[in-house]
């Protein structure tokens, strides 16, 4: 009989990659598998619990919160306040950062960044939604934890991963040395390691993107679409068409199948949508580690300053060769000098 390796047992295992740690790094990843697992439980009943629709609030984004938005966002503070690892949490649903001062967590190292629910405008019509986090050691040696601890680039993270809430609920993570998938058991409780040494494949035939903004993406974007669409034997086009709304979603099939996942800037946000911290950061740093490829469309995500904790960011993300295409799309139509043309509008120097 195959042995089952749990999340547990296999954090342990790798706690040697990172000497410096002495198991608060462990520590801190099963403090998010287990807020993972409540927040797992009650997306499965939403339905039956009463946590479905809008909670009447909106958060920093200016974006309508959904009840399951702020009970996800409460469940992954607790976890990581209780655990005394984490210093600073970084969320999409609180307008400033989250200073932990307890007593267990005074001499804490990290910092986490996390999107509690993405995709969770898709929770009332049962899609499959995931949280994104990433996990960065804090810079300063003394004293209380500052925001510049916080601004940190994608290169810094030492952990990143996200969890997709779906047929099966899995926890997909990587701590720099590759990436390895865990589908929970809920016969026993514990995510158990699945999919081990993930890779992306170099090339995809689906293409995911909110095609409804078309009319206000750059020319090179655009461009790219139609290259998706036309048919082509040699290379295997046209690509199929996937968008669920849920970043989660979509990448993890890029993860599994390959294929690209685009949010480009608009006229609307000329520098994009998706906020560069707590959600493209994690994402091109897993991917990266998986052999795929992320870029804002002119530069590696990975490199990007970060400016301030929810900045925003446009991303092209997935299969190196898809990624690569579409920079080259970019870059002949819409070069980066004027970040230009959207239709209509005047080009943005």
């Amino acid at each position: 009989m195959k042995s089952i390796k749990t999340l547990g047992q296999f954090i342990i295992e790798k706690q040697a990659d990172h000497p410096y740690a002495k198991g608060e790094l462990s520590r801190l990843l099963r403090d998010i598998g287990i807020a993972a697992k409540i927040v797992n439980r009650e997306v499965n009943k939403a339905g039956l619990a009463n946590i479905l629709g809008d909670a009447g609030s909106v958060n920093i984004q200016g974006e309508g919160q959904k009840m399951l938005d702020i009970y996800a966002n409460e469940q992954f503070i607790s976890a990581l306040t209780s655990g005394g690892e984490c210093c600073i949490v970084v969320s999409e649903e609180n307008e400033d950062c989250v200073y932990i001062d307890n007593e267990v967590s005074q001499d804490a190292k990290y910092i986490v960044a996390i999107d509690p629910l993405d995709g969770s405008s898709n929770i009332d019509v049962n899609v499959s939604v995931g949280t994104i986090f990433s996990i960065y050691r804090r810079k300063s040696t003394e004293g209380r934890a500052t925001l510049e601890d916080v601004l940190q680039r994608g290169t810094d993270q030492i952990a990143a991963g996200y969890i997709i809430y779906g047929s099966s609920t899995m926890l997909v993570y990587t701590t720099g040395k590759g990436v390895n998938g865990f589908t929970l058991d809920p016969s026993i409780g514990e995510f158990c390691l699945s999919h081990p040494h993930m890779q992306m494949p170099k090339e995809g035939n689906i293409y995911s993107i909110n095609e409804g903004y078309y009319a206000h993406f750059p020319d090179g974007v655009k461009k790219y679409i139609k290259y998706c669409q036309v048919e082509d034997a040699k290379t295997h086009r046209p690509y199929t068409s996937r968008y669920t709304g849920s970043m989660v979603a979509d990448l993890h099939r890029s993860l599994v199948k390959g294929g690209i996942y685009m949010y480009p800037m608009t006229a609307h946000a000329p520098l994009g949508k998706l906020r560069l911290v707590y959600e493209c950061n994690p994402m091109a740093f897993l991917v990266e580690q998986a052999g795929g490829k992320a870029s804002n469309g002119y530069e590696r995500i990975l490199e990007l300053e970060v400016k301030e904790p929810h900045q925003r960011s446009a991303i092209f993300i997935g299969s190196e060769n898809m990624v690569n295409k579409a920079e080259e799309m970019i870059a002949c139509f819409s070069p980066q000098g004027t970040k230009r043309s959207f239709e209509g509008v005047v080009s943005i120097q």
